[in-house]
């Protein structure tokens, strides 16, 4: 597992780590690969045992690729690797930049590790914020004609937040209604409240794209409840959604206590959803942090990665 200090530096990057990276902050998280908490090289010597199918797992915000670990010691890549020998790939990146900019840097990262190694398959498994980062990444390749595109076969979505964060379209709003209060106090507050990273802002609207964090409003309403970038319909997609609750209008209402449940299903409630969604998947009594490392999780996303249902 990761050290407390790795721990820090990955939330500290989560809520500032825009600014540390326009400053040159050495503590400012470069996107790489890791493996056993360390950066690894994008070449062969460095990921010889890596096979021809990979799944590349990406951690949300404000924490690091420590997020997946259960208690004793496994994750979610190395049982993948014990039960389909697919090879895990895990990325560490800076969630304090903007989604749109993790998003080019990882479609960048997938690149030049395709370059570099002979994967003929490749999984995309996406935690919360990482599960936008990825369809941001996906976006930048089908824009700009990426060969790794082509190789993957499906995405997996984590308690992803298709439709936004509630918790910051409402942080924004209060900020704004702070900022117009004729107290000092009230308006260090909303200055305070201002200097939270852009990733954590682009999480109220899903923000994949620079022009869309351009059209942001202070409304606590979602802006676009299509999404302006749908899901790609190159592969198929499968979402796994999480709540605390049992009952059917809680658990919609508040889903695992960070996401919602209809921005966990990007919108969809059925099974039988149009593709290219091919599955969904809920998980009851699990907060949102839990689904990075929950059985039942693993389960579904055993099910999805081609094993047994």
């Amino acid at each position: 597992m990761a050290s407390l200090l790795e721990q820090a530096i990955g939330a500290l990057n989560g809520a500032v780590g825009d600014y540390l990276a326009r400053t040159g902050n050495g503590l400012a998280t470069e996107m790489c690969l890791v493996r056993d908490n360390r950066p690894v090289g994008l070449d062969h010597a460095s990921l010889r045992d890596t096979g021809p199918r990979v799944a590349v797992l990406v951690h949300g915000l404000m924490c690091s690729e420590d997020v997946w670990a259960f208690d004793d010691g496994g994750d979610y890549g190395a049982m993948l690797q014990r039960d389909l020998g697919v090879h895990p790939l895990y990325v560490r990146y800076n969630s304090g930049l903007s989604i749109p900019e993790n998003g080019a840097l990882l479609s960048r990262l997938l690149e030049r590790t395709l370059a570099a190694l002979p994967i003929q398959q490749i999984i995309l498994i996406g935690y919360s914020m990482g599960g936008l980062v990825v369809r941001s990444a996906c976006h930048d390749a089908k824009l700009g004609e990426r060969a790794w595109l082509g190789r993957v076969e499906r995405a997996v979505y984590v308690g992803t937040p298709h439709l936004g964060a509630p918790l910051e379209r409402a942080g924004r709003v209060l900020s704004r209604l702070l900022g117009r209060v004729d107290d000092p106090a009230a308006r260090l507050a909303a200055t305070l409240a201002e200097l939270r990273s852009d990733g954590i802002k682009d999480l109220g609207d899903a923000d994949l794209r620079h022009e869309d964090r351009a059209r942001r409003a202070p409304t606590f309403a979602l802006r676009d409840p299509r999404h302006p970038v749908p899901l790609l319909e190159d592969f198929p997609h499968f979402l796994i959604a999480g709540s605390r609750f049992d009952d059917r209008l809680t658990r919609t209402l508040f889903g695992d206590l960070v996401v919602t449940l209809p921005s966990a299903t990007d919108g969809r409630w059925r099974h039988d959803a149009a593709r290219p969604i091919e599955g969904v998947a809920f998980v009851d009594r699990v907060h949102h942090v839990a689904l990075a490392h929950d059985a039942r999780v693993y389960e579904h996303l055993l099910g999805f990665c081609g094993g047994a249902p």
